[in-house]
């Protein structure tokens, strides 16, 4: 190895240091050692707008932006509009808005396919002329049944030999609109015997008419992706086209097309797992088919796997990417557990959200030996992750909520929390005691419990050493705000929704529970100036954030974000 070379591998090894070695970075290192390229790495995300990004397009994000990035390259963000009938400037805005909330950007790299239509269509022209592109006026049935099967090849179309003046003028009508859509396409010539189908002459135009989001109506034929695509990543100087593994195949078709045009550079195209996640469907024509239905109540519901749910019901990017990163890069499809992504959540809202108090099923307890009108002003501690969140003052008074939950009249022998003649703490504040049960009359209902607390136990420690077994949280009932609370789970009710082997449709396993709407919850008063977005832990009932959809008008409404049970640690441990 020359010193040059030597010198290469170094730099690579540094950009990769702080990153898992993959079988696409040993790639990459591989080519800066032989300075392949000219030692450049550039890649892009191409998305189709055609609907919003999910989970499974953030792993494709953090990729290429990562590989980038950690190479001191360059990522591209290229939009694939070359289908305008399912495309739309609202998904363009929204996958910008995801990638930069993922804490990446493009600077000045921002494409589209459609800005190539000019050169697509003339390099088409150029494929007339070398003899290796006709038009052809089979139907798409037709095609199919010329295409042969897995063991027998398949037939020439009867318009294959046209020759290349008819061609050229067939195609030249095609963009002028002389024809009605899907009548004639634009198919390349390669082998109608290759075990690949998709070397069998593929289609490369096709006549639509529909507005495009940016051309209109300039345009009545569109070039298809997998000619599009490389052609634009060889126009853009990519040098890694890094794709999922359901375009593996396609990879002859994508080099056939570059070796037609020597003038042209040729990025190497790299397939990796896409990302597979259990109770989700990752199919953007199913995720659209239960926005279009009405099953959720949009793209960005805090149900949906999108990024823009994800991050309305409160997950993070710091999360998404660490799991991103964890799941890691494989040559191999699998499915990942849900409850991997639920531990990154927790791992990184455990450091950043604020600890408060909220009860979604109030309970009123009222505290007779308390003063009336006396108000006490408790410290609590914001975050124990983080001492710089410091503390803030928390109001007790006379009559407090506490969750229904935390009560039973007959509590069973396991049952360690307020009970008729037992002892809990408040957190932060008191002893408490439970004397008497107020009921309903009529219904027999709990109405309140009258308890009594012991003023030497302040700060929630008693002087005289004695222990109880249960710490319960609270909030003054006349300083609390009352709020709705939505408490989120999974959408689907099994592991692997798009299983179909009992003849069932993924929309059979729609989860019925997957939401609770409850109202009149009561939250501790410092969440009164909550914006949306802000996180918090409802300390032992979960993580929750500000809805940004639902809260105005001065009402608060929070979506669960996840519980504090952690699935994945008892995941590792075996124990599940």
């Amino acid at each position: 190895m020359s010193s040059s070379d030597a010198g290469l591998k170094d730099t690579a090894d540094k950009n990769t240091a702080s990153a898992v070695s993959n079988f696409i970075r040993d790639i990459i290192d591989e080519d800066l050692c032989t300075c392949k390229n000219g030692s450049r790495v550039h890649t892009r995300f191409p998305p189709e707008p055609n609907g919003y990004l999910h989970i499974g397009h953030a792993k494709s994000i953090c990729l290429n932006f990562g590989i980038a990035r950690d190479y001191k390259g360059l990522c591209n963000l290229r939009f694939d509009d070359t289908n305008p009938s399912k495309e739309d400037t609202e998904y363009v805005d929204s996958i910008r808005e995801d990638v930069r909330w993922l804490g990446f950007d493009w600077d000045d790299r921002e494409f589209f396919a459609s800005d190539y239509f000019e050169k697509l269509y003339q390099y088409a022209v150029e494929l007339i002329n070398l003899g290796k592109a006709f038009v052809c006026d089979l139907t798409p049935d037709q095609v199919r049944q010329h295409r042969g099967s897995l063991t027998e090849p398949g037939t020439p179309s009867p318009f294959y030999s046209r020759s290349i003046e008819e061609n050229l003028d067939l195609f030249s009508r095609m963009r002028a609109g002389d024809f009605p859509d899907g009548s004639r396409t634009l198919r390349a010539k390669i082998d109608m015997a290759s075990p690949n189908f998709n070397m069998r002459d593929p289609i490369m135009y096709r006549i639509l008419r529909a507005d495009h989001h940016r051309t209109g109506n300039l345009w009545c034929i569109y070039p298809m992706y997998d000619y599009a695509h490389c052609v634009s990543d060889a126009l853009e100087g990519i040098t890694h086209s890094i794709c999922t593994l359901e375009f593996e195949d396609h990879r002859p078709l994508y080099d056939w097309f570059l070796d037609q045009f020597a003038e042209l550079g040729h990025p190497q195209q790299i397939e990796f797992a896409r990302l597979n996640l259990t109770y989700t469907v990752m199919s953007k024509r199913r995720l659209l088919e239960l926005v279009q239905q009405g099953l959720v109540s949009g793209w960005d519901d805090p149900r949906m796997p999108t990024l823009s749910g994800m991050r309305r019901r409160g997950y993070t990017p710091e999360a998404i990417c660490s799991f991103c990163d964890r799941i890691g890069v494989a040559k191999r499809d699998s499915t990942v557990d849900m409850a991997l992504l639920e531990h990154c959540l927790r791992e990184d809202l455990n450091k950043r959200a604020r600890r408060v108090m909220a009860v979604l099923r109030p309970l009123r307890i009222i505290i007779d030996n308390y003063p009336e009108g006396q108000i006490d002003e408790l410290h609590a501690i914001n975050n124990p992750e983080d001492q710089s969140a410091g503390t803030r003052m928390v109001p007790f008074s006379r009559e407090i909520f506490i969750e229904q939950d935390d009560f039973m009249e007959n509590p069973p022998k396991e049952f360690f929390r307020l009970a008729p003649g037992r002892e809990v703490r408040l957190r932060y504040a008191y002893f408490i005691k439970c004397e008497s049960i107020e009921k309903d009359t009529a219904t027999g209902d709990i109405i309140a419990l009258h308890c009594t607390y012991d003023p030497a136990t302040r700060g929630g420690d008693s002087p005289d050493g004695r222990k109880v077994k249960a710490t319960l949280h609270w909030v003054s009932a006349s300083h609390a705000v009352e709020a709705q609370v939505n408490l989120y789970d999974k959408l689907f009710s099994v592991s692997d929704p798009s299983d179909t082997s009992e003849g069932k449709d993924y929309k059979d396993y729609l989860n019925p529970y997957s939401i609770e709407c409850m109202n009149g919850c009561r939250i501790e008063p410092s969440l009164a100036s909550a914006k949306p977005g802000d996180l918090y832990q409802f300390e032992r009932l979960g993580y929750f954030c500000i809805d940004s959809a639902g809260s105005s008008n001065g009402s608060l409404v929070f979506n669960r974000t996840v519980t504090l049970r952690d699935e994945w640690t008892k995941i590792k441990k075996g124990k599940k």
